[in-house]
């Protein structure tokens, strides 16, 4: 998908250069894969993908942090690398996501990033091992209604039926975001597309699970309410999927005592279309929340 216009630049070829080690955690009888930039000793970040997406996701990121923080990033079962189930829900992720930091050693609480259905999945995290988090930042994922994935998954678009294709040059031709964004990094889209697929012997076809999106959807009000953790929000400033009306939503939901914070020029996606943008908000959150104290807001109406 790269063209001679479209050269990766030095930042991202360095972040996928940076070396990282492949683990597998067993969560509930079932494989969950992980990348592990880590240096030990450090304090530990989890990055979670989105709906129908991957670890991989966060390659070009996550390396980023290493010099302050020991980062992960997971496949959620059902998706990349990880094991499949009979049924997936929210829990049963949030579960993951603990196992994850678990296995990979961090001296304390970690820090949980996750985008989109990632997002929802760091919202139930917040709400039921908030004790063991040290803070949950929800990336362009709303309260209101399903991710973006869980929705065309529901109305049995895209993902209901994934295709098999002949070879991989033409699966990667069919590659898509979901909800459709433009996105000026074509080299970020081959990286992720190339590692979105597998090789079957019918053909190369796509990772994920499509059963991922047979469940129930949760609107998880309750659970962003009842977060036990610091909590923020980052969103796209022409998010479709997070508008301003959905982010005071979640703003008044947190008691409006969380950051909420607009990546400029940035839809869904944003952490491919305003990678940097998101690093430098993410290291801002995390900067300040390590000099600060935790507190929610209380009304003396």
């Amino acid at each position: 998908m790269a063209d001679t216009l479209h050269e990766p630049p030095a930042w991202f070829e360095e972040a996928i250069e940076h070396p990282y080690v492949e683990r597998v955690v067993e969560v509930d009888g079932t494989p969950i894969h992980y990348l592990d930039w880590g240096t030990s000793g450090n304090p530990g970040i989890v990055f979670v993908h989105g709906g129908a997406a991957h670890a991989h996701w966060w390659s070009f990121l996550a390396p980023m942090f290493t010099n302050e923080w020991h980062a992960v990033a997971l496949d959620l079962s059902g998706h990349g690398d990880s094991g499949r189930r009979a049924e997936y829900s929210h829990t049963t992720w949030a579960r993951e996501v603990l196992a994850v930091a678990g296995d990979a050693g961090f001296p304390g609480p970690p820090v949980v990033v996750g985008h989109s259905l990632g997002g929802m999945v760091t919202i139930q995290a917040a709400s039921s091992h908030g004790d063991d988090l040290a803070g949950a930042i929800i990336v362009d994922a709303p309260v209101r209604r399903p991710a973006p994935e869980s929705e065309a998954g529901a109305r049995g678009r895209t993902f209901r039926t994934p295709g098999v294709y002949p070879d991989l040059e033409s699966a990667l031709a069919h590659f898509r975001l979901v909800p459709p964004q433009p996105c000026e990094h074509p080299y970020i889209l081959d990286y992720i597309a190339r590692r979105s697929l597998r090789a079957t012997p019918e053909g190369w076809t796509w990772k994920f699970d499509p059963h991922v999106f047979d469940q129930t959807l949760v609107a998880l009000r309750e659970q962003l309410a009842s977060a036990e953790t610091r909590v923020a929000l980052l969103r796209g400033d022409l998010s479709v999927v997070v508008p301003p009306d959905v982010a005071a939503y979640m703003y008044e939901l947190l008691g409006r005592s969380a950051p909420v914070v607009s990546i400029p020029h940035a839809h869904h996606h944003l952490i491919l279309d305003q990678p940097i943008a998101f690093v430098a908000a993410v290291r801002a959150l995390l900067a300040d929340w390590e000099h600060s104290v935790p507190g929610r807001a209380v009304s003396t109406a």
